[in-house]
């Protein structure tokens, strides 16, 4: 079953390099990122493991957990953790999921037949704490992972869940959003957004960042 942005993420429990995960239990009331990986002791997704275990930090500042899945078992995991910690000088300090059954893959629509009948795509999946999805991405097996990205992601998603903006083509958190159409009362537009807006069009309206102190 195809896997589409707003469905509410399937709730699961299957092994993992922490022992039996809940998946509803795990994430909490907590933003979630789930991302799959062919199999183990595969090069580009050694060094994503190891770059998302090294962005802790920021993960827990945006109230994200990280949770990875691979085909192998348990002790291949362990074995995997292991290269990823020397390899890349780092812990790895969040659970990769043992779907040897497929069952998670299926759940989260992570095998493409067309590229592989048995093994997972390299998909990434934002779930917000109202458990719905709120992106999916599948890179190419060439292609690694950009991190940064889905950090940027998350704080557009956060932001924009709290305030009527959009985030442009390329913004960084600091820089100026954009007023969403809907709102067009002027008294409105004031009450929101003190700090003012510059109209580019009628429908074009940048805003300095709502949640950021003006000094």
């Amino acid at each position: 079953m195809a896997l589409h942005l707003g469905d509410i993420a399937a709730n699961f429990e299957q092994d993992s390099s922490e022992g039996i995960i809940n998946f509803y239990d795990f994430l909490g009331d907590s933003w979630g990122v789930l991302f799959s990986h062919p199999a183990d002791y595969t090069p580009v997704c050694t060094t994503e493991l190891g770059y998302t275990a090294k962005l802790q930090d920021e993960f827990s500042k945006r109230n994200v957990k990280a949770i990875a899945l691979s085909v192998d078992d348990v002790a291949s995991h362990q074995g995997w953790i292991n290269d990823i910690n020397q390899t890349q000088n780092t812990t790895v300090n969040f659970p990769i999921l043992a779907d040897q059954d497929r069952k998670v893959s299926t759940l989260y629509d992570f095998i493409h037949p067309n590229a592989s009948e048995t093994l997972t795509v390299r998909s990434l999946v934002i779930i917000d704490p109202n458990k719905k999805v709120r992106l999916i991405i599948t890179y190419p097996a060439s292609t690694g992972r950009n991190f940064h990205e889905i950090l940027r992601v998350i704080d557009s998603l956060q932001l924009t869940d709290q305030y009527k903006v959009a985030t442009p083509a390329n913004w960084q958190h600091g820089q100026d959003v954009v007023i969403v159409p809907s709102i067009k009362d002027e008294d409105e537009i004031k009450q929101r957004f003190p700090k003012g807006y510059t109209a580019v069009t009628p429908y074009l309206r940048l805003t300095p960042q709502p949640n950021l102190d003006q000094s």
